[in-house]
């Protein structure tokens, strides 16, 4: 199937996810820390010419698990997926050109050991959505199908390092994180970035002082049938609403589920906030709650408050190349046309006098 954009600049993805599908069901995992977070709901036109660093990852998943034809089969061009590099083409090109906002993309670098009891629950769900999706499909049911699919996306090293290349090609900045990008750009955020840009909660544990959600022209993010807008939440806020501290807020995670740890079967955040404020931390739970943390308990807390980052990276954007884009683009089956509105949008930024100047 060719990979392709819609013919106008006010382009929208070329297959809307199903109104059916709920955020639960995608790849974003994290801590659920919902009931306790202060929000400031807002408008891309506010985050103009602020510098975000966004979890590339995140973003990629997004891309698979929603840009699928009906039966939630890939896009894809001679056997080889090209979701991902569709959403972040059209989402990329759109937020810089349209909105000045200075992304900068932050990849994930090798998990830390302490992850890989819950990576490998999460390859089990996978597997079971894809028979799920398999049987759906041989019943006809293609709603079912749909639904079952957006569980099944695999970003693959391959796909990572197109990513990269077509983000080279239009001269976007990324950064490579030594471990967890999250981590990366909560560390990039304070030290000077605007914001950490992620759909996962986890970007405050690692102490980013501010964190943007939802930074998507489609306003699609919760795959329901109305649209979200973007949100700003502050630690400060967050912490001072719910009179915790971070290391503590890290503590409520642990109890009621992060990347690390599932956390305590019946314990949610509104409850562990309570036993946090109650004894302090995990350090002062009774011996009954402690006997049903993980072992490493410690060493997930030292994890969220001195993840690995890298202090050497850069933020600046470069001229599009216009001509390898092109042909980057037609060899993965994009058409034509959506490398020409591709290229336009890019050759608008650079005509706007200044901007592309001030982000070199």
């Amino acid at each position: 199937m060719e990979a392709t954009l819609p013919s106008c600049l006010s382009l929208e993805l070329p297959y809307k996810s199903p109104s059916f599908i709920s955020i639960k069901q995608m790849n974003y995992m994290g801590a659920d820390l919902a009931p306790l977070i202060i929000r400031k709901v807002t408008t891309l036109e506010h985050l103009s010419g602020k510098h975000i660093a966004i979890d590339a990852n995140n973003a990629l998943y997004q891309f698979l698990s929603i840009i699928r034809i009906p039966d939630g089969t890939s896009l894809s061009h001679n056997g080889k997926t090209t979701s991902h590099l569709v959403g972040l083409l059209y989402r990329t090109t759109k937020l810089i050109c349209d909105y000045d906002i200075r992304i900068v993309y932050v990849f994930d670098g090798l998990p830390p050991q302490i992850k890989f009891a819950e990576l490998e629950k999460r390859r089990r769900a996978k597997e079971k959505s894809m028979d799920e999706w398999a049987q759906a499909l041989r019943e006809g049911d293609t709603r079912k199908a749909f639904s079952k699919s957006v569980m099944t996306s695999q970003l693959t090293r391959d796909m990572i390092d197109e990513s990269k290349q077509l983000l080279d090609l239009l001269g976007v900045p990324w950064v490579q994180a030594p471990s967890e990008a999250e981590a990366q750009a909560a560390y990039m955020a304070r030290k000077g970035l605007w914001a950490s840009g992620s759909q996962d909660y986890d970007s405050l544990l690692f102490g980013s002082p501010r964190v943007v959600r939802y930074v998507s022209t489609e306003g699609r993010y919760r795959m329901r049938a109305e649209k979200s807008r973007p949100e700003i939440i502050e630690l400060e806020s967050v912490l001072t609403n719910n009179g915790i501290t971070r290391e503590q807020l890290i503590d409520i995670s642990i109890l009621s589920g992060n990347d690390f740890f599932s956390g305590i079967k019946g314990i949610g955040p509104k409850r562990a906030l309570e036993i946090v404020k109650r004894y302090g931390g995990v350090e002062g739970l009774p011996q009954d709650m402690k006997d049903n943390l993980p072992k490493n308990v410690s060493e997930i807390k030292t994890f969220f408050l001195r993840p690995p980052v890298s202090e050497q990276y850069e933020v600046f954007y470069k001229r599009c190349d216009e001509k390898e884009l092109s042909s980057f683009l037609e060899e993965r089956g994009f058409s034509k046309r959506a490398v020409v509105i591709a290229g336009e949008r890019m050759k608008r930024l650079r005509g706007k006098q200044g901007i592309l100047e001030d982000w070199i």
